[in-house]
């Protein structure tokens, strides 16, 4: 049971490898991955000022203590002189109290400067990576989106994209339909043609019917035509119909008669 869990667990990351591989942006990392470097040269350079903002607090303090370790060293030599020594002394006693704290201060002070420098250091080293990353990762995201755009525009040429692919179907349907299309009316005219199909709608005439039909249609523009004749030469229509077939008649009848000799 363990050994299908663990493949079950196994399939699962690789699966979820995969899809983060597809989802993932290079350019969008290296975008994040910049943004993480300036909060971390942010966090150095505000470590940086509150060392530097120690240092000046310890040297105010310094400067406080100096200066009444300097009074006290004047009231004792006006105490002395004014013949109060123990006035001088108190005062003295004083002083090296101060000078102990002085002595302190100074410590922290050259520690507090030695972490300064150091930061200082780390903040600049820190920066000129941040600017080198910074310049490789613009030239990374150029040559990313440039390699890019000629994948798909090779692949748009050479029909292998999506976006291409779903137009090749739809024109490669379209081609089809239209031959089935043609096809079949094809079909269809040699059928009605060959007679195989009935004309549902009756208007549909045989091969005698169609040779009467047009031989009429000649006798009627021949009957036309002689009624026009005989309007342009004043005549009714219809002698000039009955001579146009008394002559058509005569014409047709032999000319020769039969002559009897008388005995």
């Amino acid at each position: 049971m363990s050994g299908v869990m663990k493949r079950m667990g196994m399939i699962f990351r690789a699966k979820a490898n995969k899809a983060l591989d597809r989802a993932e942006d290079p350019r969008e990392t290296l975008d994040y991955s910049y943004q993480k470097q300036l909060e971390l040269l942010q966090k150095v350079r505000r470590g940086v000022a509150d060392v530097a903002t120690s240092r000046k607090r310890l040297e105010l303090q310094l400067n406080q203590l100096q200066n009444q370790s300097t009074k006290l060293e004047d009231q004792g030599r006006k105490a002395l002189a004014l013949g109060r020594e123990d006035l001088a002394r108190e005062a003295l006693s004083r002083r090296a109290a101060l000078q102990q704290q002085v002595t302190d201060l100074e410590t922290q002070h050259q520690t507090l400067q030695g972490e300064e420098e150091k930061l200082t250091l780390a903040a600049q080293r820190l920066q000129a990576k941040v600017d080198a990353f910074r310049t490789k990762k613009e030239t990374i995201k150029a040559t990313y989106t440039a390699a890019q755009a000629q994948t798909r525009i090779g692949e748009a040429f050479s029909g292998i994209s999506e976006e291409m692919g779903d137009v090749g179907m739809a024109i490669q349907r379209a081609e089809d339909k239209t031959a089935q299309l043609q096809a079949r009316a094809g079909a269809i005219d040699e059928l009605l043609a060959s007679g195989a199909l009935d004309d549902q709608s009756g208007l549909a005439k045989d091969d005698i019917q169609s040779e009467l039909d047009r031989l009429s249609g000649g006798t009627d523009v021949e009957l036309e035509l002689q009624r026009m004749k005989a309007e342009l030469a004043g005549g009714s229509p219809q002698q000039a119909i009955e001579g146009g077939t008394g002559q058509s008649t005569s014409q047709s009848q032999p000319q020769d008669t039969p002559r009897f000799d008388k005995q």
